[in-house]
């Protein structure tokens, strides 16, 4: 065989179907799995996102805040369509641009003319600036930068300008969110503490939350109580905001003012503390008021815990409407627990989220079987495994940090379990293991509407165990013999 210069061509080699299906079979099993959890150099399909991402997702967060990428135009491109597909609404953010010619004389030129653009033509209040690879690896100044760009007078005097390093090769999207939450912080509270004033609010730190009905459901609680707060990092408007024929581009988020008064407040709570780990700490050392991490409102005892520490910081006592909603939540359980009893499960997903759906579970009389956690640290694994001892239906499940979802697919294929628990890319191993995915987390790009439903809080309680037993109920009747397919399950 040749082409019309005269070359040969190789010609195309065929794997022949025999060889297929034997590597099929075997990457289901004990010797491949060994193999598989030799590697080192290599990660398939990990579980998290890269730091930028979080970034745009706490920028987004405020109240007029116009999130702005330090790198190329595809990876902001990257950012947007991820967060678009999860909440199909839009996530507008703009890129400075920066090509090969930025690669080599450094991205100043592309920041200072994107922000004279960016400005004029969107208006925001505030500018927030976080980067991708290229200016992390070149070594981009991004404090001389904003620097020079204010004394040339781009950017307005009186804008905050918060920025962030969040290289994509290191860490993960709580990482990025974390980094560009504290920068925020900093901007807006930066001159604003006056000694003896209290606001009286409650400051609520979600940490990384792509759940906008659980910011809801936060609000309502709060609401209940009858107290003052402020949810810093608000998205609950920005990526659920009602259709009614007209565009905003900055659709909510929490007022700036009040994210600047936030160092004066009453007290503090801290949610997410895995994802928001460095802003915690500026907070303890910077704010008025108690401070607190506690562990997000995942199942009963956590989400007791957190109406508790309300009640103690603000002597009122816990609402009787949410002493109902608990025991509303109680009986949903125990009406469903045996169709969940003792079923094993495989999680996996960011480290706040994982440590609610081992409690959740384990009050049901499940199994947390195989506990998967990209980017976890032996913190994370030790509260994990102190849930797991706690209980009889912890002692089989086992803690894998750092690994990846080709590390999960390997444990299930060879020691099955009933369903997996986590965002959209598990679908893959659900399909090949023939098990439900419950989609809990994020992103979920396969589904309608999904974050929307709280999963925090008695109602998200409610709406857990809804979601997973009906969906058990549900394969039996697809599967069961004619004789055994009845009216009531």
């Amino acid at each position: 065989m040749a082409n019309n210069l005269g070359l040969a061509v190789k010609p195309v080699t065929e794997t022949p179907v025999e060889e297929i299906e034997r590597v099929a079979a075997w990457i289901n099993t004990e010797e491949y799995k060994e193999l598989n959890f030799k590697r080192e150099a290599l990660v398939v399909a990990p579980p998290h996102a890269c730091q930028p991402l979080g970034a745009e997702l706490a920028a987004h967060a405020f109240e007029g805040s116009l999130p702005f990428v330090h790198g190329s135009q595809g990876c902001a491109s990257y950012y947007r369509s991820t967060l678009n597909r999860h909440f199909r609404e839009p996530a507008p953010a703009v890129s400075d641009s920066m090509t090969e010619d930025g690669a080599v004389f450094g991205g100043q030129n592309n920041l200072h003319e994107g922000l004279e653009n960016a400005i004029a033509l969107y208006k925001p209040k505030m500018v927030s600036i976080f980067t991708s690879c290229m200016p992390e690896i070149i070594g981009d100044d991004l404090t001389a930068f904003i620097k020079n760009a204010r004394n040339k007078g781009i950017v307005p005097a009186d804008m905050p300008v918060p920025y962030a390093n969040t290289p994509s090769f290191n860490g993960s999207h709580i990482h990025g969110y974390d980094a560009m939450f504290l920068s925020i912080l900093q901007a807006l509270t930066e001159g604003k503490k006056v000694e003896g004033r209290c606001t009286g609010k409650i400051n609520l730190i979600p940490g990384f939350d792509a759940n906008t009905g659980n910011f809801r459901e936060y609000k309502r609680i709060f609401e209940a109580f009858g107290v003052p707060y402020t949810i810093l990092g608000d998205i609950s408007e920005v990526f659920d905001s009602p259709l009614d024929g007209t565009y905003r581009i900055y659709p909510g988020g929490t007022k700036l003012d009040d994210a600047a008064d936030s160092i004066n407040g009453k007290a503090t709570i801290s949610l997410g503390p895995f994802s928001a780990t460095k802003t915690y700490a500026w907070v303890k050392d910077n704010y008025a008021g108690k401070h607190t991490a506690i562990p997000m409102p995942l199942g009963i005892a956590k989400t007791d815990a957190f109406l508790m520490k309300i009640a103690e910081i603000t002597g009122k006592p816990v609402p009787e409407s949410l002493k109902a909603e608990r025991g509303r939540a109680v009986d949903a359980m125990t009406d469903a627990h045996q169709y969940i009893h003792g079923k094993k499960f495989a999680l996996y997903g960011d480290p706040d989220q994982l440590i609610g759906y081992v409690s959740f579970l384990l009050e049901m009389g499940a199994v947390p079987y195989h506990i998967l956690c990209s980017k976890g640290n032996k913190k994370v694994e030790r509260e994990i495994q102190a849930l797991l001892d706690s209980s009889a239906y912890g002692k089989q499940g086992k803690i894998y940090m750092g690994k990846d979802l080709w590390h999960l697919r390997s444990l299930i294929m060879t020691d099955p379990v009933d369903a997996i628990i986590g965002d959209t890319h598990g679908k893959f191993i659900a399909r090949d293991a023939k098990i439900p995915l419950f989609r809990f987390g994020f992103p979920v790009f396969d589904r309608v509407n999904l974050h929307r439903y709280p999963i925090i809080g008695y109602q998200g309680v409610i709406n857990m165990v809804t979601t997973i037993c009906n969906k058990f109920i549900e394969v039996v009747d697809e599967t069961c013999e004619d004789r055994f397919f009845e009216m009531m399950r």
